[in-house]
């Protein structure tokens, strides 16, 4: 049962703050900092303002199931990757027509959105430095985990995964996928994750772009 009286996170940079403490150790470490877009961006954003470190977007993107799209059966990443949930594809009968489908039309919108966001920048160099990959709130987590396993194949020398808030039973799942799983809450009962913020309005695609150039000019 949630006991608070007001959520904790006034909203996504609020959040950020609070998390970027708990990583602090990582400053001045060298390592790289990834927000999932949209809403992962602007924790991200204060994550990388109080570590110091060069802020970049890493797109996954759900596969939903037939009729029902916020149903996710799997999820594809940057670089090829695909992740499928092969017990609910059976159960529900989904063809392997319709996956290879969904598939190709979300790798497209993963690539259309990285060039979106990047503007024809490369991506930052990842092999042999820490890679902290940040959500706004990790529920079933299907799309970080996507994201994770893309990140692993540019050979990070370690593996982060932050959130502010995340369910219980996913935090066992991803203890086993990253060096290092940090959120700041895990309940039992997560419900939406929009319930822990006061404010959660959407992220836009232009505020993602906005973010991720002051934090360049931030940089230097």
């Amino acid at each position: 049962m949630r006991l608070f009286r007001s959520p904790p996170f006034e909203d996504r940079r609020d959040a950020g703050r609070k998390l970027a403490a708990k990583l602090s150790r990582f400053r001045g470490a060298g390592c790289v900092v990834f927000g999932l877009p949209r809403g992962g961006v602007p924790v991200a954003y204060e994550i990388s303002r109080s570590l110091g470190a060069p802020l970049d977007v890493f797109v996954s993107r759900k596969l939903g199931a037939p009729g029902q799209p916020e149903f996710g059966i799997g999820a594809v990443a940057a670089g090829g990757v695909r992740i499928l949930n092969t017990d609910v594809i059976k159960r529900l009968g989904i063809t392997d027509e319709y996956v290879d489908r969904i598939t190709a039309q979300e790798a497209a919108e993963v690539n259309r959105r990285l060039r979106y966001f990047r503007g024809g920048r490369p991506e930052p160099e990842v092999a042999g430095r820490t890679a902290i990959l940040v959500d706004d709130g990790l529920a079933t987590g299907v799309t970080a985990r996507a994201a994770l396993e893309a990140l692993k194949l540019r050979g990070p020398e370690r593996l982060i995964l932050a959130a502010p808030v995340c369910a219980a039973q996913t935090v066992g799942h991803f203890a086993s996928l990253v060096d290092e799983l940090v959120c700041l809450t895990s309940p039992s009962d997560l419900g939406a994750i929009g319930l822990w913020y006061r404010n959660f309005d959407q992220t836009t695609d232009q505020e993602v772009v906005q973010l991720l150039r002051e934090a360049r000019e931030e940089l230097g």
